[in-house]
């Protein structure tokens, strides 16, 4: 990227979002495309030719979203699949081309008008609007293209939270609330106008949290924003870029950046009650419960942005550690929430996560030789995390933190202690985290390109801006092996990996997950060394002529269904189908498991009742691995078939217990441990089952 674009590029994401790390804007951005215009009339002068074609190049120079092919592969690395069926499909907003296997699209809502740009014209007085109420004083001398990709993110979907038949769904605008009650035909009951990006939600009883940090962020919600501030001088331009100080928007006493909270007791009407302030903001957030304090809930806050003026936030500072050891870098926040009186939430402590136990350094950790578009880069500390799961049932959390990977130890939630760390040099910046749902495994994910950038071209490397799936054993990490969406991309569908849940099939490890334009993919790492991809939905690029962010932020699965935040079109529902990888005793004993509540990255125990199809479930899959006899799988579901026909008669049910044994003995002799384990955990149901 030239010094122009990557200018215009920077105060973009450091002004605009603040929610990119600034550090890492080489490995986000895409370089600028060869410059091409079309030739000018034939009676035009040579200077007016001249001014013309300088024109044109300045204007793709200086746009970072102008599609460009990956370069060659580098020595020893394989791309993505051109001939996948995903692979260019007709683009479009609402009519692009469409392709799935095992999953079926029940229904797209579209955002609400109050929650869209309402133009596609960049010369739009839309668009000099929403920049003005961002505070970019200069918008006028940026590129139409970037003008009209800033004003579109304003309003783009982000995550997403569950309570009962309501689904909430983040925004950089605020937050919409839908009753799903019927998934294939939802409706829009709240639309809360809340600006300050990127509005990342969880929900607890009758609280609702949400994520800010961008410099448009009022205490009072409002869309009006702030004065823009004045161009820099003249001698400040005239700086190198290492000389330099970063620019932050001028001090204001009603900026909000941190974590709102709301009383939804009212759902069509929520009202705020808290606004915890933070120094970096917050990027995203995760709800935390301690099983041995009822009475509070915890918020770890992970702020990625700039470190505001402590003329804004007393005690702010964003020096390095040698300079300032109360700096606002290396740590997380922990915010302490009365239920029963949320107004008095506030921050209990700042654990200093990357610290190093031998010698106290708070910068402790680096990311190791983090690849660039270039190939390697410096090595940097890691001063922030993007993203936390916490898995409260096993006293862990898995933190995606810029250049590593790492392990707390959560059992006293107020003070996290970190157990391990681990980095990759194939990884650009770790994004978030999942656990598998017996705590064997956690899957990473690499965020290269920032969900700006194209990132699944042919040529691009299928380890980099994929995942890496580790074995967890005595809270030590072991990396296993990567798994990228296989599909290659088209040059202006932003594409990397994002975020994911479970999908609770019994006896398997399962994730749907996210990957922006890329759309869905659902994973089985049941054996982490060989994930597969066993279903998928995608659809064409919404602008084949310019990258923009679009396509799915977030796809998990909830009470038997799968929705997915599309950022630029809305709120998307799916539900698996059968497949040769799925069947449907597996999707039936997954729809088995209902929750009152779902936030994803305050990951919950799966525990599925002894019921019969949850045996039909793991017989399906003993077949399918080959790991019993056909006749001994055949005489166990004729048993099976039978006690339920029967309604669970006595005799038919003792039957079921005479199976029992064979199968614990059988155990012992599996092939894989995961049949191993299948097999005692139907061996258990057959012993005790339930209707």
């Amino acid at each position: 990227m030239n010094r122009a674009a990557s200018i215009l590029f920077r105060l973009m994401v450091a002004v605009l979002f603040c929610s990119f790390n600034v550090s890492l804007l080489r490995a986000q951005a895409q370089a600028p495309a060869t410059p091409s215009a079309a030739g000018p009339q034939a009676s035009q002068a040579p200077a007016d030719k001249d001014k013309e074609k300088a024109k044109a190049e300045d204007e793709e120079d200086g746009n970072p979203f102008a599609p460009e092919p990956a370069p060659a592969l580098p020595p020893g690395m394989t791309g993505s699949n051109v001939n996948d069926p995903r692979y260019d499909l007709k683009p479009g907003m609402y009519d692009a081309g469409e392709t799935a296997m095992g999953m079926k699209h029940l229904a797209l809502y579209k955002k609400p008008d109050a929650f869209q740009l309402g133009s596609d014209d960049p010369d739009s007085p839309k668009v000099q609007k929403t920049l003005g109420q961002l505070g970019i004083g200069m918008a006028a001398k940026m590129p139409k293209p970037i003008q009209l990709v800033i004003a579109q993110l304003a309003f783009a979907n982000s995550d997403i939270a569950f309570q009962g038949n309501h689904l909430f769904l983040g925004n950089f605008y605020g937050v919409n609330i839908y009753d799903i009650s019927n998934p294939a035909n939802a409706s829009l009951l709240t639309s809360m106008v809340c600006p300050g990006g990127q509005g990342d939600v969880s929900v607890y009883k009758n609280l609702l949290f949400m994520s800010v940090e961008m410099p448009n962020g009022r205490l009072d919600c409002g869309t009006q924003g702030f004065p823009s501030d004045p161009a820099p001088a003249a001698d400040d331009k005239d700086k190198d870029a290492k000389d330099k100080k970063p620019h932050h928007p001028a001090p204001q006493k009603d900026r909000f950046r941190g974590v709102r909270i709301f009383d939804i007791s009212d759902i069509k009407n929520p009202k705020q009650v808290a606004a915890v302030q933070t120094c970096r903001g917050s990027h995203t957030h995760t709800l935390v419960q301690d099983p041995n304090d009822k009475d509070n809930v915890y918020i770890y806050v992970s702020g990625t942005s700039f470190v505001r003026q402590a003329e804004e936030l007393a005690g702010c500072s964003g020096e390095a550690p040698d300079k300032d050891p109360n700096t606002a870098l290396f740590r997380i926040e922990v915010i302490k929430v009365p239920v029963a009186a949320p107004q008095n939430a506030k921050i209990v402590s700042s654990p200093r996560v990357f610290i190093d136990a031998r010698t106290g350094a708070m910068n402790g950790l680096n990311n190791g030789g983090t690849h660039g578009k270039k190939g390697p880069e410096k090595a940097s500390d890691s001063n922030q995390c993007h993203d936390i799961t916490v898995y409260t049932a096993i006293g862990l959390a898995a933190g995606a933190c810029s250049g590593n990977g790492i392990l707390l130890d959560i059992k006293d939630p107020v003070n996290p202690k970190r157990v391990d760390a681990v980095n990759d040099p194939n990884y650009s910046y770790w994004h978030s985290a999942s656990f598998s749902n017996d705590g064997s495994k956690v899957v990473f994910t690499d965020e290269w390109g920032g969900g700006l950038g194209a990132r699944c071209r042919p040529n691009d490397p299928n380890k980099w801006g994929a995942d890496a799936i580790f074995n967890l054993k005595d809270e030590k990490l072991t990396f296993a092996n990567y798994y990228k969406m296989p599909a290659a991309q088209g040059d202006s569908k932003n594409c990397v990996a994002h975020n994911g849940s479970l999908v609770p099939v019994p006896g398997r490890d399962i994730e749907v997950q996210a990957w922006y334009q890329g759309g869905i993919s659902v994973v089985d790492f049941t054996d982490p060394a060989n994930p597969v991809e066993i279903a998928y939905f995608d659809r064409g690029a919404i602008d084949p002529k310019m990258l923009v962010l679009g396509g799915d932020w977030s796809a998990y699965w909830y009470n038997g269904h799968i929705y997915a935040s599309e950022i630029a079109r809305g709120l998307d529902v799916f539900e698996l189908t059968p497949s040769k990888f799925l069947t449907q005793n597996e999707l039936d004993a997954a729809k088995t498991i209902q929750v009152s509540e779902l936030n994803v990255q305050n990951q919950q125990k799966i525990e599925w009742a002894p019921k019969l199809i949850v045996a039909k479930a793991y017989l399906d899959q003993l077949s399918r691995s080959q790991s019993l006899p056909a006749d001994r799988i055949s005489a166990l579901q004729k048993a099976i078939q039978t006690a339920e026909s029967s309604h669970m008669n006595k005799g038919k049910v003792a039957k079921l217990r005479t199976m029992a044994p064979a199968l614990e003995k059988d155990a012992a002799t599996a092939k894989t441990p995961a049949d191993s384990s299948r097999l005692r955990a139907l061996a258990q149901i057959l012993m005790h089952p339930v209707a």
